[in-house]
């Protein structure tokens, strides 16, 4: 009897042992996910970068169309003026469609986008002005950056349509 308690003992000890894992399988686990972390990490980055150009340049096309409607309905001016410093711009002078009484202000280097604008020349400068048609005072483009990409967005002069490239 003590000797069958003994075997079983054993056995339980034996199949407990061979359920574990060893260091060396542990180690070449941790070997293989720290492989596929060094490759999926810079690949998510450079699609995070890519979605946030896209979304931004989205974005500067859909703001532009709305002020151009926007000032062909009213028949009023309306001004779109780019900070390329701040990263910004401003729609006047509409207000914000979420913060009535605000002044309508895109802070694209911030979250959402954390987008730089490289440049913004309209005739010269980075201001915009629709008039009562909604004709641009001018053509023109907006570059904007995330990383390494690269997005430009150009506005017909005649049509007032704005596309992005």
């Amino acid at each position: 009897m003590l000797c069958s308690t003994f075997r079983k003992t054993l056995r339980d000890d034996v199949s407990a042992r061979s359920a574990a894992f060893s260091l060396i399988e542990l180690l070449v686990v941790i070997i293989i996910l720290s492989m596929l972390g060094t490759i999926a990490v810079p690949r998510y980055s450079q699609f995070s970068a890519h979605q946030q150009v896209e979304s931004a340049a989205r974005r500067i096309v859909t703001d532009l169309e709305w002020a151009r409607r926007h000032a062909n309905t009213t028949s009023t001016s309306q001004t779109v003026v780019f900070n390329t410093a701040a990263h910004t711009y401003t729609l006047s002078p509409m207000t914000h469609p979420d913060h009535p009484g605000q002044s309508y202000v895109v802070k694209l280097g911030q979250d959402p986008y954390r987008t730089r604008i490289l440049s913004a020349t309209f005739g010269g400068d980075a201001t915009l002005v629709f008039n009562g048609y909604g004709t641009p005072d001018s053509s023109g483009s907006v570059i904007i950056a995330v990383g390494g990409y690269q997005k430009t967005i150009s506005l017909d002069g005649k049509l007032g349509r704005a596309k992005a490239q």
